[in-house]
């Protein structure tokens, strides 16, 4: 059985930033309002120590002109090697000035762009809103020890479980 635990202020952006950068990619869903909702995987560039998770994004493309039509966006995190998963509703906030794109320019992106001098680059902010974590109490290697160890035995006391709550950031 699970426990729930809910972190606030520093506590909390600490384990935003240690999960949404152990996934590193999340879907990134925008149009919340209109079915299907429009999802595609990003790599994030940072968590920064107020909980902004930031993207680099072409100017032109579909996420920008719905986030220009409706900021509110919803990501999805998961680290399935342990058992780790977030998902965060926030605010999209996109920005084109050189500063920006500049300091938070890392030389991934040139897979997508040509060089940080790229007219096409913007970058995303996302402000977290509401977020929800899961995480394994034990990590996942005793976790599938607990398991094995309730299946074989058929007893369930083993303590199986993981630990789930929002993060008030």
């Amino acid at each position: 059985m699970g426990t729930t635990e809910n972190l606030n202020t520093i506590d909390a952006i600490k384990k935003l930033k240690e999960l949404a950068e152990s996934a590193h990619i999340c879907m990134f869903c925008t149009n919340l309002n209109v079915l299907p909702i429009a999802a595609r995987p990003m790599s994030i560039e940072e968590v920064d120590e107020d909980g902004n998770i930031w993207f680099i994004s072409s100017a032109h493309s579909n996420k920008n002109e719905e986030i220009k039509h409706d900021d509110q966006v919803q990501l999805f995190f998961s680290n399935t090697g342990s058992s780790e998963y977030l998902s965060v509703y926030g605010q999209a906030f996109i920005y084109t000035d050189r500063k920006t794109v500049e300091d938070k320019w890392s030389a991934v992106a040139n897979a997508w762009f040509d060089g940080k001098d790229d007219p096409e680059i913007t970058i995303i902010r996302v402000t977290p809103q509401e977020t929800k974590y899961w995480d394994t109490q034990d990590g996942k290697m005793i976790t599938l020890l607990k398991i094995a160890a309730s299946t074989i035995t058929g007893n369930n006391k083993h303590g199986v479980g993981g630990v789930e709550g929002e993060l008030n950031i």
